[in-house]
């Protein structure tokens, strides 16, 4: 069984920062990306930003610059340091892993259970 496991939400002001961390667990042989999506309430998930396993980084245009992903390949771990929140970032937010695993030969995705950030003064 894989599980991803995220902590690191919470309640800050606008302008503050939050880090987020997953850590996924398992029989895993493979995990070709990582990253973060977000729901806000009445809207469709959307993706935040995400890291493969070669480094490459992809964001969303409203985080660029504010938002940075990184992994920790040891311990399957993946981070977003969120910057310069703004309300709008109000969302919970899900981490993904696109992985293989054991005794398995294709990649699928797998999802954590979510962790809330609110941003509010």
């Amino acid at each position: 069984q894989v599980q991803l496991v995220e902590s690191g939400g919470g309640l800050v002001q606008p302008g503050g920062s939050l880090r987020l961390s997953c850590a996924a667990s398992g029989r895993i042989l493979r995990i070709d990306a990582m990253g973060w999506y977000r729901q806000a309430p009445g809207k469709q998930r959307e993706l935040v930003a995400l890291i493969t396993s070669g480094g490459n980084t992809n964001y969303a245009d409203y985080v660029k610059g504010r938002f940075t992903v990184s992994r920790d390949y040891a311990k399957n771990t993946v981070y977003l340091q969120m910057n310069s929140l703004k309300p709008e970032d109000t969302a919970v937010y899900y981490c993904n892993a696109r992985l293989v695993k054991g005794g398995s030969f294709y990649a699928l995705d797998y999802w954590g259970q979510g962790t809330q950030v609110t941003v509010s003064s």
